[in-house]
């Protein structure tokens, strides 16, 4: 891909995640973050707070001129942990922390990204997402259903997720994809502009998260 990151024909994807793909949290980041949205359970044996240094969200962008990498980082949150089992919790990301791995979080791309056409973070600095239940399929493979929201707008999602808990640590990854158009994330997209297909932006999203949180 050339040095100019393209807008025109950005398509989001919420790239696999590794520990070892972690970016180090920068200092400028952390003073960009708002007032919380939510308060945790501290001292509460149920929750598990999520370890923010061992958890990471990595972003792809896709366009005819090839890919970017990025991340985006989890502010705070917790898992709600029964007998051993997942039963809730509370995830929040820091929608000012995005950045692209090689041109860091001050380029055309991250301000597109950040800008009223895609996320609006200023106006809406946190994305969360609230579980409501969860579904033992065989072991520690589960179906998470829970309350997404972005940009303010709030919609039920499910998604398969494998959750180990062991030794007052629990280690939790799932893959969720959703459409974007559902909270108001539409540029670019055929459904609400007349545009070429080699213009249009994928509607949906993939998202890959791994999650560790401790007592």
């Amino acid at each position: 891909m050339n040095n100019k990151p393209s807008n025109t024909y950005l398509i989001l994807i919420i790239a696999p995640l590794f520990f070892c793909c972690r970016g180090p949290v920068k200092e400028e980041n952390k003073n960009n973050a708002s007032a919380s949205s939510f308060s945790l359970h501290v001292g509460n044996e149920k929750y598990y707070i999520i370890d923010t240094k061992e958890t990471v969200v990595a972003w792809t962008s896709s366009s005819v001129h090839g890919q970017n990498t990025g991340y985006v980082y989890i502010s705070k949150g917790e898992l709600m942990i029964e007998k051993g089992q997942l039963v809730g919790g509370t995830v929040e990301v820091d929608m000012n922390t995005i950045e692209d791995k090689n041109y860091g979080s001050n380029n055309g791309l991250v301000n597109h990204l950040k800008n009223p056409d895609f996320f609006d973070v200023k106006k809406f600095p946190f994305t969360t997402i609230a579980i409501t239940r969860v579904e033992s399929t065989n072991n520690e493979n589960k179906t998470v259903t829970g309350n997404l929201t972005i940009k303010g707008i709030t919609h039920p999602v499910t998604f398969p997720a494998r959750i180990e808990v062991e030794s007052g640590i629990v280690k939790a990854n799932g893959k969720l994809v959703i459409d974007r158009t559902k909270w108001d994330v539409r540029y670019g997209s055929r459904k609400f502009y007349d545009i070429l297909a080699n213009q249009a932006i994928s509607d949906y999203v993939e998202f890959d998260i791994i999650i560790v949180a401790k007592k």
